[in-house]
């Protein structure tokens, strides 16, 4: 518990989440947004504050890939970020929560929400305010202590020509939300680009564009999803 007290003890709101930022960007992630908890159900009793991490750019995808889950058996990169933030969990004396790994599966959506740096796009996936729709979250830290949170944010959609509504050639995304079968029907007759780059819906928000995502990475997810 040598972690819990570092937090504890002589550090102040502002100092104890630098030292978590600094512990994740040891492994190429980041703090995306989070909240001030009020002891509701959805999470580990004593929560006090919830940060939701993500991949950190640009590095994510060659480190990720050269760490050793990527060893050719399935969900690398679940059993990864169980592992690392799992790790950095147990340092601080805080609860690692994951978006996968259920049913039931932990409410990340709404826990997005409520962090002032994520909101609903036009085309309903979230939107983040550096990351754009190329935001994933990875985990999050339940941590029993108040701690100083990223500052709100603009909703960059407010300001927005909106391109992402009429991005997808298959009109699987707009305004009515995600028809997945439309877009696994489109996907199978051929799409290349949605499957070599990534979805075109998520590339057109200009946020995206000026995140470093790697083309990469998004195949792999695009692979992982059209199976």
């Amino acid at each position: 518990m040598a972690g819990r007290q570092t937090l504890a003890a002589g550090l102040d709101a502002d100092a104890a989440l630098s030292e978590i930022v600094e512990r994740l960007a040891a492994h190429q992630l980041e703090i995306l947004g989070g909240f001030h908890a009020t002891g509701e159900s959805a999470l580990p009793p004593g929560t006090r504050t919830l940060l939701l991490i993500g991949p950190k750019e640009p590095g994510f995808w060659p480190h990720v890939t050269s760490q050793p889950e990527w060893d050719g058996t399935p969900d690398p990169i679940d059993r990864w970020s169980r592992r690392v933030i799992g790790r950095v969990a147990c340092d601080i004396g805080a609860k690692a929560l994951f978006p996968f790994g259920g049913p039931p599966y932990h409410p990340f959506y709404q826990w997005a929400l409520r962090t002032g740096r994520v909101w609903d796009s036009p085309v309903r996936l979230l939107v983040q305010a550096t990351q754009g729709l190329m935001v994933s979250f990875r985990g999050a830290l339940a941590i029993k202590d108040v701690l100083a949170l990223p500052p709100p944010a603009i909703r960059p959609c407010d300001s927005c020509a909106k391109p992402c509504l009429t991005a997808c050639p298959a009109g699987a995304l707009g305004e009515a939300g995600y028809d997945v079968p439309a877009c696994h029907a489109w996907l199978s007759a051929g799409d290349r680009d949605c499957m070599k780059s990534g979805c075109l819906v998520r590339r057109a928000c200009p946020v995206s564009q000026a995140y470093a995502r790697m083309p990469e990475q998004s195949a792999y997810h695009m692979g992982q999803f059209h199976k």
